[in-house]
């Protein structure tokens, strides 16, 4: 399966992907460092132009703040990690919040639902508020668009994003204890009508033990394409 008219995704493992258009890089969730599955050779990068960030658990996070610094993207947010971001010096900060569209570096982003939890972790082990975690539609100028759910269990209001968004292409997490698992994914295939899957946040751990060849057995009565990438593994 190919993506629409250059643009290149590339998956970082866990919930982390790295998007290619038009000259620019767009990153989704900035775990990279020190994420187990990210290949040593993807955790630098030649520009980040635009960050999203889906919320603030820190194996989606934990490098925001150095990459930002080092890259100066523009960092998309919900609003109350937005300020903490940028209390720690971050500049360039698009705060937003569900709902909304903004364009940035050519591409619309809109924020939507996510049912998960988001804190964030300082450095004396204390959890502040980080506001509601989020998902993203990001739409192309060719009118291609991708889904990444974020961290979520699987709710009904994805029906709406489907209807609204009509996305070509959904970034799903299926591992299982800390999101839905392939069952709840399966679900949320058929809700979100989506013609192409990505399943992400299983493997890095132990604990995340669902599997993308599960959710293609809870998904072979739906019109709908599973893509299992490896760790570095790039649709273009």
């Amino acid at each position: 399966m190919a993506l629409k008219n250059g643009i290149q995704l590339t998956w970082l493992g866990h919930a982390t992907f790295k998007v290619e258009f038009d000259g620019q890089t767009t990153l989704i969730d900035s775990w990279v460092m020190n994420n187990p599955s990210c290949p040593d050779d993807l955790k630098t990068f030649d520009k980040i132009d635009t960050m999203l960030i889906t919320h603030a658990h820190a194996d989606h996070f934990a490098d925001a703040v150095e990459l930002a610094k080092e890259y100066t993207p523009t960092v998309v947010a919900i609003l109350e990690t937005g300020s903490w971001l940028e209390a720690q010096g971050v500049e360039n900060i698009s705060a937003m919040n569900k709902g909304g569209t903004q364009t940035v570096n050519g591409i619309n982003v809109t924020m939507v639902h996510a049912n998960h939890s988001n804190g964030i972790t300082e450095a004396d082990g204390s959890i502040v508020y980080g506001g509601e975690p989020a998902g993203y539609i990001v739409e192309f100028p060719n009118g291609y668009k991708i889904y990444h759910a974020g961290d979520t269990n699987v709710f009904s209001d994805m029906r709406i994003i489907s209807e609204i968004y009509q996305p070509d292409l959904a970034l799903l997490p299926i591992g299982d204890y800390f999101t839905m698992g392939p069952r709840e994914a399966a679900y949320a295939a058929r809700l979100l009508n989506v013609p192409t899957i990505i399943p992400m946040h299983y493997g890095t751990f132990p604990v995340l033990t669902g599997t993308p060849d599960a959710l293609r057995e809870l998904t072979a009565d739906v019109a709908v394409e599973i893509i299992e990438l490896k760790p570095g593994g790039t649709l273009s």
